[in-house]
């Protein structure tokens, strides 16, 4: 019994020279060395499905060679090969705190993952900067471009994926908010607090949500009987990254009237530039004017008072933008929108309602 088996034949040696110290080390070189294939050496350091194929023994032999000789794959002529550079272009408006700071983790986690690299730009809604970034990237040979509440004027020759940016082209995926459900819940939030004079803030008209946002939030208004007054509705007139965003407008209304009791903010920032505003006029929030914010920016729940606002689930939003652009870029099926739902985080900034204070006493100096 024992002399019909045939023994197993042991694994070979190196049957090359060992490389030269100092030598870039090729699949070829490797190859030579190890007595087998740059095929074969490939499909073992790329972890192909086809390797398990491979006996065990070697592909450990050319796992320790690799470590032994210090190989590094030629990018170049892997994306040559590939007809890919694994590289993809970020284009926002800018790159402050808050909202682009959470979406830029989850896109950068899920790039680093996946052996991508990114280039990000701003274009401070210049239309010269985003022209010539767009060009950039795409003459660099990014295999892909992630949009970031930016609208490019013409379609790319290469996927796209656009956050917040209602693209107008067919073959951009977009990542969007569902801003009906948002305004429901904030607008049910105050009227369950039995606000009916509610003042609001539209957005600048650079932000591409602003729009959207505006005509949810006449609808949720409409739903629940409440009316719009156009004297109580104010405008973010100028892009800014600072609370100072809301902090002028919301003082020019306070110096108008006292007629309300609730005011929707465009943004976080701007929520607590109303703050300010608020205490600067001699009011305090939540009992003399509620404020609820928008996104759900860290600040917000370390904020005096802590902010109401609609939670934006931006590590989601990030995370499914960065894969579905892979997935675009690696001819994988994806989908071709996708809609995320809001949250209401309630906190100390809104409270039952107050009785309006209607006269409007003298003003205070602005930056006291």
């Amino acid at each position: 019994m024992l002399d019909s088996i045939v023994p197993r034949k042991p694994e070979p040696k190196p049957s090359g020279p060992a490389p030269a110290d100092g030598k870039r080390v090729s699949l070829k070189v490797l190859g030579e060395y190890l007595g087998l294939s740059p095929a074969t050496i490939s499909l073992v350091l790329n972890n192909s499905p086809v390797a398990q194929s491979i006996p065990p023994a070697t592909r450990q032999r050319v796992l320790a060679a690799a470590e032994k000789f210090n190989y590094r794959p030629n990018p170049l002529a892997r994306s040559l090969r590939m007809n890919r550079t694994h590289t993809v272009g970020i284009i926002a408006p800018e790159h402050s705190e808050g909202y682009f700071t959470g979406l830029m983790m989850a896109i950068e986690s899920y790039l680093i993952q996946a052996g991508y690299l990114y280039f990000t730009v701003s274009h401070l809604g210049r239309k010269e900067l985003l022209s010539e970034y767009t060009r950039m990237l795409v003459n660099r040979q990014v295999d892909g471009v992630l949009l970031i509440n930016t609208r490019l004027p013409e379609a790319l020759p290469i996927p796209t994926v656009a956050i917040s940016s209602h693209s107008l082209h067919k073959n951009v995926i977009d990542v969007l908010l569902d801003h009906d459900a948002a305004a429901q819940e904030t607008m049910q939030h105050l009227y369950d607090l039995g606000h009916r004079r509610i003042a609001f803030m539209r957005g600048q008209p650079e932000a591409l949500d602003s729009q959207y946002r505006w005509e949810a939030t006449l609808r949720a208004a409409k739903a629940l009987g409440l009316t719009v007054d156009e004297s109580l509705c104010i405008a973010i007139a100028h892009n800014s990254w600072s609370p100072d965003l809301g902090y002028e407008p919301v003082l020019n209304l306070l110096d108008r009237t006292r007629d309300f009791t609730a005011l929707v903010c465009f943004n976080d920032l701007a929520a607590i530039g109303a703050f300010r505003a608020v205490a600067d006029r001699g009011l305090s929030c939540p009992q003399d004017l509620s404020i609820i914010g928008f996104d759900d920016i860290a600040a917000a729940g370390y904020s005096i008072p802590r902010l109401s606002t609609v939670r934006q689930p931006l590590q989601q939003m990030g995370e499914a933008a960065a894969r579905v652009l892979i997935e675009a870029i690696e001819s994988k099926p994806h989908e071709q929108e996708l809609c995320f739902a809001p949250e209401l985080i309630e906190r100390d900034s809104t409270a039952a309602r107050s009785t309006p204070l209607r006269k409007v006493s003298a003003k205070k100096s602005a930056r006291s």
